[in-house]
C-alpha cells in the first residue's frame, strides 16, 4: 500500500489534521490476496479524484461480523468496542467501505454499542464522485460489453442499496444484463452468515454454483460484485464450472480503474 501513498490517520492526527472519511479497509480488504486488489483499486481511484481519507493501519481490527453471525456475541461486543474507542478517539464521523458486511455492522448495529458514524458503501461513494465531477468515465474498456451485476445480500437485501451500483455500471457504456434473481430477489453467493468459514451443508448442490450458473445463463462475460466474500465464491464457482477464463469476475472499483487505464 505504501506505493500508492494511503494516508494513515494516526500521521494526520500528528500533524493536527482529520481527514473528511476513513476509509475502513476490513479483514479481506487487509490479508486476502483477491481482496487486496480491490483495496488498492479503491484506493487509486480515491488518489486520483483527490479524496480527503485516511485509513487505521495495524489500529484497525475485525468489526466482530463474523463473531456475532457464528453466535459468539461476547467477541463481538469486545471487538467492537475496541474499534468504536478508537474511531471515536480520531473523531471519525464518516466510514467507507469495500466489504458489504462490514457497512453493515458498522451502520446498523455499533450505534447500539456507542459507535454513531455516517457509513457508505464504496460504490455509494464512486457514485457520488461522479456525481460531484471528480470522477469521469467513458466506456472505453467495456463499452459495448455483456455485464451482470450480482446483488450482495448486506448490501442489497439488507440495506436496500440497488441503484448506486448499476447506475456506475451505466457509466461504463455496456450492456447490463440482469441474471433471474435479482434485486429484492437476489440470491446470495453462499458466503453469508459466516458460512464462509464452515464446511458444506447436506444438499445436493453448493449454493455459489447455482448462482454462477445464473451468472452464465445471462451470456454475460463479466460478472460484477461488491463484497469480498461474493467475489470469492463466484471466482470459485467460475472455476467449477471451467469458465474462469471466458468469464471473468471483477470488483466494481476494479472495472472502473481498468477502463480508466490507472496502473
Amino acid at each position: 500500500m505504501s506505493s500508492l501513498n494511503v494516508p494513515r490517520m494516526a500521521d494526520l492526527a500528528a500533524a493536527g489534521k482529520k481527514p473528511e472519511i476513513l476509509f475502513w479497509v476490513g479483514c479481506a480488504g487487509s490479508f486476502d490476496a483477491r481482496a487486496q486488489k480491490v483495496t488498492r483499486a479503491f484506493c487509486k481511484i480515491l488518489n486520483e479524484t483527490g479524496t480527503d481519507y485516511a485509513i487505521l493501519g495495524k489500529e484497525e481490527s475485525c468489526t466482530g461480523d463474523p463473531a456475532r453471525r457464528a453466535g459468539n456475541e461476547f467477541v463481538f461486543q469486545m471487538t467492537a468496542l475496541q474499534n468504536i474507542e478508537t474511531l471515536n478517539l480520531y473523531e471519525v464521523k464518516r466510514i467507507v467501505t469495500t466489504c458489504p458486511h462490514c457497512f453493515n455492522v458498522i451502520k446498523n448495529e455499533y450505534p447500539a454499542l456507542g459507535g454513531k458514524y455516517e457509513v457508505v458503501h464504496h460504490t455509494q461513494l464512486l457514485q457520488e464522485l461522479i456525481d460531484n465531477g471528480k470522477l469521469k468515465i467513458d466506456g472505453g474498456a467495456f463499452a459495448g460489453k455483456k455485464i451482470t451485476y450480482h446483488d450482495s445480500c448486506y448490501l442489497g437485501r439488507a440495506n436496500g442499496v440497488y441503484e448506486a451500483p448499476r447506475s456506475l455500471l451505466e457509466q461504463l457504456d455496456n450492456e447490463l444484463v440482469e441474471m433471474k434473481r435479482c434485486k429484492s430477489n437476489g440470491l446470495c453467493c453462499g458466503a453469508g452468515g459466516a458460512q464462509m468459514f464452515k464446511e458444506n451443508e447436506p444438499g445436493d448442490k453448493r449454493i455459489n454454483i447455482e448462482r454462477t450458473e445464473e451468472a452464465l445463463a445471462t451470456g454475460a462475460t463479466i460478472v460484477a460484485s461488491n463484497c469480498p466474500f461474493c467475489l470469492t465464491m463466484l471466482s470459485d464457482g467460475m472455476k467449477a464450472k471451467e469458465k474462469q477464463e471466458e468469464v471473468m469476475v471483477y470488483d466494481l472499483a476494479e472495472l472502473i480503474v481498468n477502463n480508466k487505464g490507472w496502473e
